[in-house]
């Protein structure tokens, strides 16, 4: 049965995004703003490069492994000759869970593309308006995971 440790390491994956993204949001964003426009833009920027590189690949694994349990399940069902029918929880998750990666890919892979742009030509303030942009995105794929570790809360 591949449902218990997919289902480890989904959770393992769901732990390191949500954490990090808590992480940065309410205590490494906080931390830096009294350093100077130029130190804190390239800081943030460093840090969210190698954040970023790890949740693509958590990002991946949270949404294969996700799959791979409704997968299992169906499968089983299947074998004991049950209809299987998912439930609302798990409707719920999957839908939040493909929009918080669509977020994702959008602070990614444009919002983070200006201020990779805005650090490369030292312009401080976009720099900066990049980082505000993140800031608002990233609070919402916040808010987001704990709507569905609170739907999963509720389907136990």
């Amino acid at each position: 049965m591949l449902f218990a440790p997919l289902k480890y390491i989904h959770l393992l994956a769901v732990i390191v995004w949500l954490g990090g993204m808590a992480f940065s949001h309410f205590f490494m964003r906080p931390a830096v703003q009294s350093l100077e426009p130029a130190t804190r833009v390239q800081l943030m920027h460093n840090v969210l490069q190698r954040f970023f590189a790890a949740m693509l690949v958590t990002v991946a694994v949270v949404l294969l492994s996700g799959a791979g349990m409704v997968a299992s399940v169906y499968h089983m069902a299947a074998q004991a000759e049950l209809q299987f029918q998912m439930p609302l929880a798990w409707k719920v998750m999957t839908a939040l869970g493909l929009v918080m990666a669509a977020i994702f890919g959008h602070i990614r892979f444009a919002l983070f593309k200006r201020l990779d742009r805005a650090v490369q030509a030292a312009d401080w303030p976009a720099g900066g308006k990049a980082l505000a942009s993140i800031r608002v995105w990233v609070a919402a794929n916040l808010a987001l995971g704990v709507a569905v570790v609170t739907a999963l809360r509720l389907s136990v």
